[in-house]
């Protein structure tokens, strides 16, 4: 799957990275809790989260987080737009809840991180 497949299936809005819609991306998160995306996140993963936050951008780029989508529509500032592109996320919004998106994504064949990152694939 790629970002502009995500972008269709979630009908969101891109805000930033509208360049990069062809990277692939491997599996998805939804969550608020950045301690949890650390835990469970590894590269390629779509970031789905309600947290309007700069530690959004932060722990993506710690993390080679492809794609981060602000759900519920949420839109975040412009310094988190800027952050995020600096280090070449892509960020998109929809309207959908977190709990929707993952949906659509999982029934579309987008799998979750099954282990902690600690752990291995």
């Amino acid at each position: 799957m790629t970002i502009e497949d995500v972008k269709n299936i979630l009908e969101a809005e891109v805000l930033t990275g509208g360049e990069r819609m062809d990277e692939p991306v491997d599996t998805a998160c939804g969550s608020d809790l950045m301690s949890d995306v650390l835990a469970f996140v590894k590269d390629k993963t779509v970031l789905i989260t309600g947290l309007i936050n700069p530690h959004v951008v932060r722990t993506s780029e710690m993390l080679d987080i492809t794609c981060i989508v602000f759900s519920r529509g949420k839109l975040p500032s412009q310094e988190i737009l800027e952050e995020a592109d600096e280090s070449g996320i892509t960020v998109m919004a929809t309207k959908m809840t977190t709990y929707t998106a993952c949906g659509e994504l999982y029934l579309h064949g987008l799998p979750g991180t099954k282990k902690r990152a600690a752990e291995g694939a």
